[in-house]
C-alpha cells in the first residue's frame, strides 16, 4: 500500500472508532437514553460503603457554609482545626529548597527522574540523623508524605487482610481499608465497619488499647504521638504491642508523623527503638510537621529487611514494587530541602518550630483546664483532646463554637465512634490567634 493510501486508511479507521455505531450509539449493557449522561462502567462498590465525605474537607465545607451565611465574620475566623502548619519555613531549610530549584536552571545542576526510593544521600541522612543508625538507608523509602504512604501500604496488602485501628484514630486508616475492599458495610448502630478490628483507646486506659483482649488482625495501625488524642505511648506499652504482634503474626504499621513533638524522657520516637520491632513493623513518617512541609510534601517509610509475609517473601520487596510502579519519586527540589532539614542548622530550626507549637498547645490546654474540662494531650503532641460534658455531641459543640465564637475545631466523632464526646484542638495556629482563641473559648465554653 502506498504511503498516502496507508495514511488515508489509518485516518478513516481512527475516525470510525469514535463514530456513533449503526445501532444508534448503543453499547452493550448501556441504555440509549442514558448513554449521553453516564458511562457504562460500574462504580467501585467499596466507595459506596464510605460514610460521608472525608473528615477535613467536611470541616471546610461547614466552615464555608457558615461564612456564606455570615460573610461579615470572615475576618474573625480562627482555625484550631486541621493540623496545618502556619509558621514560615526557616532560613537554612529554605535555602536547601532554593538551592535545589536554582540548580535546575543550570547545565551542570539539572536533574530529571531520580530513584523512586529517594536520593541516596537523603536516605542515608534520615537513617543516621533521625534513627541513629538503628535502620539501614536501603530500608528508607522517600515519598511525598505519610498519608500517601498509608495508601501505598494498603495497596501492597490488598483486599484480603483484616485491619485493626485505634478508636479514635486518624481517619485515613479506616477509609483506605474501605476503599481497598477489606471491610464490610458500616454498622449503623455502632458507626463501625464490619471486618475492621476497633481498639478502644479511652481516658480510662490512658488511650492505649487492651491489646491482649482484642481479636487478632493481620495489619495493626498505631499512631504515636496520637492523632487525635495527643497520647504518646511509653516504651513499656510499645514493647507490649510489638510482643503481641509478633506472637500473632501481625504486621504493625506505626505512624510516627508527630515524633519530633516528644519531649518526655524515655518515650520512644520510633518503633524501631523497641527490641523485636524489625521483625514485625513498618514505620511511616513525614517532614510535614517537622519543618512546615505540609504544602511542600516530603515523607518516608521504613520497611526492615527482616519483615516477611507468611510465605517468607520480603515485605520490603513488594513495597519497593509499589513505589517503582506507581511513583516517580519525590521532587528533586523538595529532597534538597529535606537534606537541609537534617543538617545541624536545620535540626536546630526544627526544634525551634516544635517548641513554638508546643507552647501553643500548652496555652490551649491551660485554657481548657481553667474552664473546668478534663484535657488530654498537648504535652508530647500538638493536639489537645478536650472531654465534653456528659451527653454533649461533638458535632453540635463544633457548630456552636463556630457560630458563637468563630473558632474552628474538630469534633471527636470525626475520628471514629470512640471520639464522640471529645473535641480536638490543633496548636498549629499563629501565637496571637491561639491567645485570642483561648479568650473566646473561655467565654463560650465556661
Amino acid at each position: 500500500m502506498k504511503l498516502s493510501g496507508a495514511i488515508s486508511f489509518l485516518t478513516l479507521a481512527t475516525a470510525s472508532a469514535f463514530a456513533p455505531s449503526s445501532s444508534g450509539g448503543r453499547r452493550s449493557g448501556v441504555d440509549a437514553t442514558t448513554a449521553l449522561s453516564m458511562s457504562g462502567v460500574p462504580r467501585n462498590p467499596n466507595f459506596a460503603k464510605l460514610a460521608g465525605g472525608y473528615l477535613f474537607p467536611e470541616i471546610g465545607r461547614r466552615r464555608n457554609a457558615y461564612l456564606a451565611e455570615n460573610p461579615d465574620m470572615a475576618d474573625r475566623i480562627i482555625s484550631l482545626g486541621i493540623g496545618d502548619t502556619t509558621q514560615p519555613i526557616p532560613d537554612h531549610i529554605l535555602s536547601g529548597l532554593v538551592s535545589s530549584a536554582s540548580k535546575l536552571g543550570t547545565k551542570d545542576g539539572y536533574s530529571g527522574y531520580g530513584a523512586e526510593q529517594g536520593m541516596g544521600d537523603l536516605r542515608a541522612k534520615i537513617a543516621e540523623k533521625l534513627y541513629g543508625g538503628i535502620i539501614k538507608d536501603s530500608e528508607v523509602f522517600v515519598s511525598d508524605g505519610a498519608k500517601c504512604d498509608i495508601m501505598r501500604v494498603q495497596q501492597m496488602f490488598g483486599p484480603g487482610v483484616i485491619t485493626a485501628v485505634q478508636d479514635p484514630s486518624y481517619p485515613v486508616y479506616v477509609d483506605t481499608s474501605v476503599m481497598m475492599g477489606q471491610t464490610g458495610d458500616i454498622n449503623s448502630s455502632t458507626s463501625q465497619y464490619d471486618n475492621i478490628v476497633y481498639m478502644p483507646c479511652t481516658a480510662e486506659n490512658d488511650f492505649f488499647p487492651d491489646i491482649d483482649n482484642i481479636p487478632r488482625a493481620d495489619v495493626v495501625y498505631f499512631c504515636s504521638p496520637n492523632n487525635p488524642t495527643g497520647a504518646a505511648a511509653t516504651k513499656e506499652q510499645l514493647e507490649k504491642l510489638v510482643k503481641v504482634c509478633k506472637e500473632r503474626g501481625s504486621i504493625l504499621v506505626f505512624d510516627a508523623a508527630y515524633a519530633p513533638f516528644i519531649r518526655s524522657k524515655g518515650v520512644p520516637k520510633s518503633i524501631f527503638e523497641i527490641e523485636g520491632a524489625r521483625e514485625v513493623a513498618i514505620e511511616c513518617n513525614s517532614f510535614s510537621k517537622y519543618a512546615g512541609f505540609t504544602g511542600v510534601r516530603l515523607g518516608w517509610t521504613v520497611v526492615p529487611d527482616e519483615l516477611t509475609f507468611s510465605d517468607g517473601s520480603k515485605v520490603r520487596d513488594d513495597f519497593n514494587r509499589v513505589m517503582t510502579t506507581a511513583f516517580n519519586g519525590a521532587s528533586n527540589i523538595v529532597q534538597g530541602g529535606g537534606l537541609a532539614c537534617l543538617d545541624d542548622e536545620g535540626l536546630a530550626e526544627i526544634n525551634t518550630l516544635i517548641d513554638y507549637y508546643l507552647e501553643n498547645a500548652r496555652l490551649l490546654k491551660v485554657a481548657m483546664e481553667e474552664i473546668g474540662y478534663s484535657v488530654y494531650g498537648g504535652t508530647d503532641a500538638p493536639y489537645v483532646f478536650v472531654k465534653l460534658p456528659e451527653g454533649k455531641s461533638s458535632w453540635d459543640t463544633f457548630s456552636e463554637i463556630l457560630e458563637k465564637a468563630q473558632v474552628v475545631t474538630i469534633p471527636g466523632a470525626g475520628f471514629g465512634p470512640g471520639g464522640e464526646g471529645y473535641l480536638r484542638l490543633s496548636a498549629f495556629a499563629p501565637r496571637d490567634t491561639v491567645i485570642e482563641a483561648c479568650e473566646r473559648l473561655k467565654k463560650q465554653m465556661a
